[in-house]
């Protein structure tokens, strides 16, 4: 188990190493975003489109197109393929939603894996209304934009050898494409064209979150590893967010069943406590008295084995209630780097998107990634 942990926080730090700047353009800078995997079929369709398989050989198939993964690759229009190419004048859809850019499909597991390859400033487009709404005030969409720019090129340089940089989910970024674009996330992207957050002339690691409750967190208390730019600061712009306070109740066995899943091994669940605090206000450790005996597990351990839609942040407090525990708590995520309903206060307070994000990622610098 000891050596289980070097591991991940060795890939961890890996994953958390500074990308150094270099030379690009807005015209051909793209990335590869995972829309689907292990999905068993999905449906394209689309105007103009034209398909080629994995030796670039042209294929005659008919749209709309069901694919599905057979044992050693992919069907689709009765054939059988190793890989399935699709590239379209205007957009592809797939599964009834439109995306820009090249799709590729490759069998993946016992099921596909859909990777959009797209123009970095066209994806930030179709990102805007999943990570926020482009109905805030301009600067705080300006800062959104320049903060999901600078996080997908590190996560491209971090990944450069695997079939896709990042996820369309909330694992990395949520990515919606075409279909939820509009004139201001449009302008917001356009308005900071290939502008990135650096700390000494390398791109961060621009981590952000929904609300912080009140204090963003340092790096080293969730991920282990200390970053000079991911320093909690206190944030009381997010008072006003809808999902700032929270409240979930669980029963016991439904603790026991999660956190057993995540190889915790508990019965008779009688007693949980805060043991630790950050000075953030999150919980450090927590201690779990049962009929098995004590447990003491890390918070952030503790709310991915629940869930992160049931404990929407590790600063929260917990009493029993009858047969169930009641959770109370504020903010929601893991509240490193940029706080965004913090961010659309600060901009409704009169701060521009460079003021935001210094204010969010210390000792930072917004400069330009482009050449052109």
């Amino acid at each position: 188990m000891r050596m289980l942990k070097i591991i991940l926080e060795l890939i961890i730090f890996v994953l958390l190493l500074p990308t150094v700047l270099c030379a690009a353009s807005g015209d051909t800078e793209t990335v590869r975003i995972a829309l689907h995997k292990g999905v068993e079929t999905v449906r394209i369709d689309g105007v103009g489109l034209k398909a080629t398989d994995s030796f670039g050989t042209s294929l005659a198939l008919s749209f709309p197109l069901t694919v599905t993964k057979v044992d050693n690759g992919i069907s689709a229009g009765g054939m059988h393929l190793r890989s399935l190419t699709i590239t379209s004048p205007g957009f592809v859809q797939i599964n009834g939603r439109g995306y820009r850019g090249l799709l590729e499909i490759y069998p993946s597991g016992k099921g596909l894996l859909v990777v959009d390859e797209i123009l970095l400033e066209e994806y930030l487009v179709g990102l805007i209304n999943c990570e926020i709404s482009s109905q805030w005030p301009m600067e705080a969409v300006k800062a959104q934009a320049v903060v999901a720019r600078t996080f997908a090129l590190f996560q491209k340089q971090a990944r450069k050898k695997l079939l896709y940089h990042m996820e369309s989910t909330v694992l990395d970024q949520v990515y919606g494409g075409s279909d939820i674009e509009d004139s201001r996330a449009v302008r917001a992207v356009e308005e900071t064209r290939g502008e990135v957050v650096t700390y000494n002339e390398k791109i961060i690691q621009a981590f952000f979150h929904s609300s912080c409750g009140g204090h963003t967190e340092a790096s080293e208390n969730v991920w282990t590893v200390r970053l000079p730019y991911l320093r909690g600061v206190e944030c009381t712009y997010c008072e006003k967010t809808p999902s700032v306070l929270w409240q979930q109740t669980l029963t016991p066995k439904k603790i026991e069943g999660l956190l057993r899943a995540a190889g915790y091994h508990l019965v008779d669940l009688h007693r949980i406590t805060a043991k630790s605090r950050y000075p953030s206000g999150r919980i450090e450790l927590l201690e779990l008295v049962s009929a098995s005996g004590t447990v003491t597990i890390p918070a952030v351990a503790f709310r991915k084995a629940i869930g992160y839609s049931s404990i929407r942040s590790t600063d929260f407090e917990m009493k029993s209630v009858g047969n169930e525990y009641v959770f109370v708590g504020v903010g929601y995520g893991h509240g490193v780097g940029l706080c965004q309903w913090g961010a659309k206060q600060r901009a409704e307070n009169g701060f521009n998107y460079r003021e935001i994000l210094s204010y969010y990622y210390p000792g930072t610098r917004v400069v330009s990634y482009y050449t052109e």
